[in-house]
């Protein structure tokens, strides 16, 4: 095995409980979704995810109804759309500032991140929420702010996460040849895609999340 010069780590069923993202920060974001784009659509960040939704569905950017029955629609098919998670992020501000939720990392991922760090090993987030609501989340941890730890975050407008090539742009991006960057991911599919580029792979398979283990074939050969 090659040394591990770099780890990258998903951040649901990884760091941090599936649970969260799905009981609190979706539904916070789906029941404020309405008051924010009415009241924030003219602001330049918010206008630029409008005409994206819009344009993709055929709507008018003055659409505003349109377009928010169509973000409403993918909260509840869980679509890992980058306008809906760019959106959702910036909801989720409000939500961490004004300490309606924590959120919350597990024990052991909260300390294996800080003995990484403090070994000098770089450590990046790749994960299908976008990068400031990543930069939120580590903010805003039931452990302090985890920020500092991390040299840099990856959301899908670098590529879908069961894609090789997005982690061959992330490596490139690194700046460290893939097969000394450790993945870390719950989802099966995702470390094929990282071990196809050439990375090192591990299958976070947490009781919490995932009640029956994942061994043998269905782990495909994945360290765990």
């Amino acid at each position: 095995m090659n040394a591990v010069k770099a780890i990258v780590t998903d951040i649901e069923g990884t760091t941090s409980s599936i649970a969260f993202v799905r009981d609190v920060l979706f539904p916070y974001a789906r029941a404020a979704l309405p008051r924010f784009l009415q009241e924030k659509h003219g602001r330049s960040d918010v206008t630029h995810w409008i005409k994206a939704v819009a344009e993709e569905n055929g709507l008018a950017a003055e659409d505003l109804d349109g377009v928010i029955e169509i973000l409403l629609q993918w909260i509840d098919q869980d679509r890992k759309h980058t306008a809906l998670k760019a959106l959702q992020g910036m909801i989720w501000v409000d939500g961490y500032a004004n300490a309606t939720y924590r959120a919350p990392v597990y024990p052991d991922a909260d300390a294996a991140l800080r003995r990484w760090h403090a070994a000098g090993i770089p450590l990046y987030v790749y994960s299908s929420g976008s990068v400031p609501a990543q930069k939120l989340f580590f903010a805003y941890t039931d452990h302090g702010d985890l920020c500092p730890l991390f040299s840099g975050h990856y959301d899908t407008e670098i590529g879908g996460k069961r894609e090789a090539g997005s982690y061959v742009r992330i490596a490139g991006s690194i700046g460290i040849a893939p097969e000394n960057i450790l993945f870390l991911s719950d989802i099966v599919e995702e470390l094929d895609a990282a071990r196809d580029a050439g990375w090192q792979t591990a299958l976070i398979d947490r009781r919490e999340d995932y009640p029956q283990a994942r061994t043998g074939d269905v782990a495909h050969g994945h360290l765990r």
